[in-house]
């Protein structure tokens, strides 16, 4: 990649690109193009100079429609193209999208390529609001779909098809590229621990995230094997809708129903620690907890839902639940707790389908791809 070449990743929070898009902007340092974040104010931007990438940040809120604050974002976008003069923009999450997208084609963006990861809780929402908000959401995609030189990466087949049909994206301007990616040398397999079996749930603290249903299955698996773990890992989120309240998790915690240890930098060795990796959800784009408990060859037990079926095979590395029901979660549960020799197979598996598929090597190398093609 040429040295001429400058490349802007906008994303709501600095935290969330830490987390899941880091690689990528050290890999267009490393290819000697010229990077700039651009992120909401406070949300950990302060981060960034010890990688020593440069940040600017604008006023960005992550959930709501305030027509006002809306449009001081896109203006601000716009403003901010103009003066910084990218080659591509690479927006990530909902709001960069929709108010990025037009806003560089004002500015005269060259290319844009924007990074669908999830459909959230606008997706997943129940009743006449939910619809409502999707019908919104849907419109302004339609809207803000119509650059020239665009292209949208999904996480999986599921989302890449319903954002076609929903937003009339041209399949040409689709790419599947799974997820973010897992480092395999820092997410290793392990032998599992001791007894007693532990449970894990990491992921922020919403209620299409499954929380719910951990917690009610936690509570029937513990009346026969009251001595079986259930860890419940990450903070909640006063920005989404979905958000549970500091004060229900620590009602749970101190009836001894779960144990939540909030936000945690050392997933690695939690995951070490467990015998099982649950995530519940309602829908994901491609669930980073479910490719690390992959890494780390732990076996798994997910929601039937998108983007849990791309990483978790019923009988092969895991197994999968209907949405929504504890019963069947609790059931599992005590299927997997009480069967060394499953857990062993489907951990192995487990750790071979992220080996082959969901490195982060392979993800950042597809990424350049597409940005190759827009920019040649």
């Amino acid at each position: 990649m040429s040295d001429l070449v400058k490349i802007i990743f906008v994303v709501n929070e600095a935290n969330f690109f830490l987390s899941h898009r880091l690689r990528l902007a050290q890999e267009a340092r490393a290819r000697n193009a010229e990077v700039l974040i651009v992120c909401g104010k406070g949300t950990g931007e302060e981060k960034f100079a010890d990688y020593g990438l440069r940040v600017r940040t604008i006023s960005m809120s992550r959930s709501g429609f305030r027509p006002f604050k809306e449009l001081s974002t896109f203006q601000a976008l716009r403003r901010l193209y103009r003066q910084e003069q990218p080659d591509l923009v690479h927006h990530v999450t909902i709001k960069p999208v929709i108010y990025g997208t037009p806003a560089a084609r004002m500015a005269g963006v060259k290319a844009v390529v924007n990074a669908v990861p999830g459909m959230g809780f606008v997706f997943t929402g129940q009743g006449l609001l939910a619809r409502l908000r999707r019908m919104s959401v849907n419109l302004l995609y339609r809207l803000a779909m119509s650059h020239p030189n665009m292209r949208v990466i999904f996480q999986n087949n599921e989302d890449l098809e319903g954002f076609v049909s929903h937003t009339l994206l041209p399949r040409t301007s689709a790419s599947l590229i799974r997820g973010s990616g897992v480092d395999l040398s820092r997410f290793v397999a392990t032998p599992e621990p001791a007894e007693p079996i532990t449970f894990l749930l990491i992921g922020r603290m919403l209620r299409h995230k499954g929380v719910y249903e951990y917690v009610e299955a936690a509570s029937i698996v513990a009346k026969q094997h009251p001595d079986w773990r259930f860890l419940l890992v990450g903070d909640v989120d006063p920005g989404n809708p979905a958000s549970l309240s500091r004060e229900e998790l620590n009602t749970w915690h101190q009836a001894g129903q779960i144990e939540w240890l909030g936000h945690r930098d050392d997933v690695a060795a939690l995951m070490a620690n467990c015998h099982v990796i649950c995530l519940p959800s309602y829908r994901e784009g491609l669930p980073k907890t479910l490719l690390e408990a992959s890494a780390c060859a732990r076996p798994m037990i997910s929601s039937d839902a998108a983007g849990c079926r791309e990483v978790v095979r019923e009988g092969v590395n895991g197994l999968i639940v209907p949405v929504r029901d504890h019963v069947s979660l609790a059931q599992a549960m005590q299927k997997l707790g009480h069967d060394a020799d499953l857990r062993e197979r489907f951990g192995r598996a487990a750790r071979a389908k992220a080996e082959a598929v969901f490195s982060i090597e392979e993800v950042v190398i597809h990424t350049f791809r597409v940005y190759e093609e827009l920019l040649a």
